[in-house]
């Protein structure tokens, strides 16, 4: 069978989650010819996250509110819990996160990304880079049983986690250490839950490198999950639902109806993201939050700034990584601040037992460290976060406390 033949373009973006659509919707507002390509027959299937989000770096971006039947729910308070037992909840003074129907926020990106202009092509997988010389030229793909190339001028990759593309092009891809393998369940019948509230789980028992969470619904449904940086997740997930002291309470009578997997980067950014006639955009470019393993509000960031050089180079007939590095350094001057905090949180947490975990949380509210973030209505960038925060006396003993914590457990 002979696949239909697509007509060149200017821009290729690989992938049609939120930061593929992001970045060619604003490819596209700048005159850009761009065509995205998604390997799945639906935008937004399978999904690959939570969903959890800020509310105000939505609003930043234009995005929020949200079209009816994106929100799923709203929260102004999180409860962390160790495994010994110790809770901390931080109350906040308005809703700052909500929970998104991820399909149907993708879906709502690329509609958008489609009205400024852009092009999808579906159950289209990206199989190489095309490479002549050295530079990235366009890209092969499998449409209908056969392959096709399709050349542009610079190709946007935003394929997710893999990396595969990025590697073609010889750049360095994801720090294996860096990685973590989560699991997320979609469970009805919770019970004992604050439906305004997250449930964060600490615990080298249950989430070994990571940790375990519960995003409640109105309706009594929730999504449950956790991630680790060895074992199985599954193992872990079946731990978490029946042993933990508090998960097991509120997830003992919960059914499990459908059930995803998949890995998050927590390594911080690669130290290069582009290459002749190409940029990495998103989790493949591990643009993505070292202490949550959050991607979206920092991949759509990046994502603009792709768009906004590749439209340039594209204008200016440059499109050589002389030119692009632009990218990562504009990228750099928003996000290098917050990455470092975070990345010095992630090792933080990560050095503490479960014994200090508990200590951590009790010392917390010991100190009013929720009183002192009560205001916080910021939960993304969180470098800045911590300087706002250091003018409350509760927070600077706290952060005092944890560096002596830290330098104990790393001397």
């Amino acid at each position: 069978m002979i696949a239909q033949k697509i007509q060149p373009t200017d821009a290729i973006v690989v992938g049609s989650g939120p930061v593929g659509s992001y970045a060619a919707e604003h490819l596209a507002k700048k005159g850009v010819i761009v065509t995205v390509f998604e390997e799945h027959p639906t935008i937004g299937l399978p999904s690959h996250c939570a969903g959890h989000i800020s509310i105000r770096s939505l609003r930043n971006m234009g995005l929020y509110p949200l079209p009816k039947g994106i929100v799923e729910n709203t929260f102004c308070v999180a409860n962390f819990h160790s495994p010994l037992g110790a809770k901390f909840s931080l109350k906040l003074s308005c809703p700052v996160t909500t929970a998104l129907n991820r399909a149907r926020f993708d879906q709502y990106l690329s509609e958008k990304a489609q009205l400024a202009g852009a092009s999808y092509v579906m159950n289209s997988p990206v199989q190489s880079l095309l490479i002549k010389e050295g530079r990235v030229k366009g890209v092969t793909i499998e449409k209908e049983g056969a392959q096709d190339k399709i050349y542009s001028k610079i190709v946007l990759d935003a394929e997710g986690v893999s990396s595969r593309l990025l590697r073609q092009t010889g750049l360095k891809a994801l720090k294996p250490s860096g990685l973590v393998y989560a699991v997320e369940a979609e469970v009805e019948g919770v019970q004992d839950v604050e439906l305004d509230a997250v449930e964060v789980y600490f615990g080298k028992s249950y989430a070994p490198g990571f940790y375990g969470w519960l995003i409640p619904r109105p309706d009594g449904s929730a999504k449950v999950g956790l991630a680790t940086n060895h074992g199985d997740p599954r193992t872990y997930l079946k731990l978490l639902m029946s042993k933990h002291p508090v998960a097991s309470k509120q997830l003992s009578k919960a059914k499990i109806t459908q059930i995803g997997y998949h890995t998050i980067t927590l390594g911080g950014p690669i130290n290069r993201s582009y290459a002749d006639g190409f940029l990495a955009v998103g989790d493949c470019a591990s643009q993505v939050k070292p202490t949550t393993g959050g991607g979206v509000i920092f991949g759509l960031t990046c994502a603009k700034e792709a768009a906004e050089v590749a439209s340039q180079a594209i204008a200016q007939g440059d499109v050589s990584s002389n030119f692009l590095k632009t990218y990562q350094k504009r990228c750099g001057d928003l996000l290098n601040f917050d990455f470092l905090v975070m990345l010095r949180l992630r090792r933080f947490l990560n050095s503490l037992s479960d014994e200090k975990l508990d200590e951590v949380l009790r010392v917390c509210g010991k100190l009013g460290v929720d009183k002192a973030l009560r205001d916080v209505n910021e939960i993304d960038f969180q470098g800045k976060l911590l300087l706002t925060a250091m003018r409350k006396p509760a927070m600077v003993a706290a952060l005092s406390y944890f560096g002596l914590l830290y330098l104990s457990a790393n001397p």
